[in-house]
């Protein structure tokens, strides 16, 4: 069958992802193994077993979703034939995605993630930066409360999510002024978000210097279908080293993913998938595009139901 594919970012991870696929499937397990190896820790452990707290800091958080991802899309190809139309993912889940596609190797784009994750949290000291989600405003408002409330300090929309969710990141003050004038000026909601890094900003510039160093070194290859860039919204170009450019401007630009799905819907498509935990993504597509079948691969047994 047919479907578009969605790959969830950080924020998707959770103690006990993909133990279901890892019990039932010997595939699962030696992927899970190979991960354990080339990263030289557990891994397998922090995902099936946690700790939490352990799991959600962002250099272990980064490598697990891409590892539990990548076996999500084993599980798609191999026991339900699921044939890519053109695929997305959110912020870290661009990487699962161009794993999929054949673009990275698997090996290769855990350690690339490890790094960049570690590179993420260390542009920033704890404390200085945050993040917050606002409800209800279009984009050019909230980004000219950016610029007014920035006060020299650096704050600006780092998320498009789409169904009237826009995420803000920058230094924690400034945050903070931005999340006050919203509710202000009429934001259904605006809330913090529990992230240990002010992700997509000028504040990520260093990390974004990292990951260039580190993808010089990481063979990459044209996708065999189309992937979409976080940064364009179009599909990667085959150029690899226009490839490596986009990565890496993806770690200080807006992910802009309501511009993402509604490219993918030019695939048409009536079918979207998500490939990994949860249904961030899932929801998201439900509430952006009405005729879709947006189905969660969390939920195998309503997979095995499709025509």
């Amino acid at each position: 069958m047919k479907a578009i594919l969605l790959f969830p970012g950080q924020g998707s991870q959770t103690v006990g992802m993909g133990r279901a696929l890892y019990e039932r499937h010997a595939y699962v397990r030696e992927l899970f193994a190979e991960a354990d190896e080339v990263l030289g820790f557990g891994l397998t452990r922090l995902c099936l077993e946690g700790p939490a707290d352990q799991l959600t800091l962002t250099a272990n958080a980064q490598p697990a979703l891409l590892l539990v991802s990548t076996a999500y899309w084993f599980v798609l190809q191999r026991e339900h034939g699921i044939q890519p139309v053109a695929a997305a993912g959110h912020s870290l889940g661009e990487f699962s995605a161009l794993v999929a596609a054949g673009s990275l190797v698997f090996a290769e784009a855990l350690r690339l993630v490890h790094e960049r994750g570690r590179a993420m949290q260390a542009a920033v000291a704890p404390g200085r930066g945050a993040m917050a989600a606002i409800f209800g405003l279009d984009a050019d408002a909230l980004a000219a409360l950016c610029r007014k409330h920035s006060q020299g300090s650096v704050v600006s929309p780092a998320n498009f999510n789409g169904a009237g969710q826009i995420v803000i990141a920058g230094e924690r003050q400034a945050v903070g002024r931005v999340v006050a004038a919203a509710k202000e000026v009429g934001a259904k909601r605006a809330v913090f978000l529990q992230v240990s890094a002010p992700f997509h900003c000028e504040l990520m510039v260093p990390a974004a210097a990292r990951l260039e160093e580190v993808l010089s070194e990481t063979k990459i290859c044209p996708t065999v279908f189309p992937v979409l860039s976080n940064v364009t919204a179009e599909p990667y170009p085959s150029d690899v080293s226009e490839m490596r450019q986009l990565l890496v401007r993806q770690v200080t630009a807006p992910v802009q993913w309501e511009r993402c799905v509604r490219s993918l819907v030019e695939y048409s498509c009536g079918t979207a998938i998500e490939v990994g935990p949860g249904r961030v993504l899932t929801n998201l597509a439900k509430r952006m595009v009405a005729h879709w079948n947006c189905l969660s691969a969390d939920d195998l047994d309503g997979l095995r139901g499709m025509p």
